[in-house]
């Protein structure tokens, strides 16, 4: 599976500290495992790692990272 990520994404995972960010990069490399939900009025999906929120959508067999943000903000 082929993972690509969005310049946002890449942005917020290079400000993290490396605890948070290993945190985030085993989640995404685990999927489909985890706490995966569909997003309602939009396409893709959303990963829960702690108080962080990763949306994503999946195309045959690439995964795509749109957005990765806390809880609050990463639906506006």
């Amino acid at each position: 599976m082929t993972i690509n990520y969005s310049k946002q994404a890449i942005k917020f995972l290079s400000k993290q500290d490396r605890p948070t960010k290993l945190r985030i990069v085993n989640a995404i490399n685990a999927l489909p495992a985890g706490d995966v939900k569909k997003l309602q009025g939009q396409s893709g999906y959303r990963l829960r790692v702690g108080s962080y929120r990763i949306i994503f959508d999946k195309t045959g067999n690439v995964l795509y990272i749109e957005k990765i943000d806390n809880r609050g903000q990463v639906y506006k």
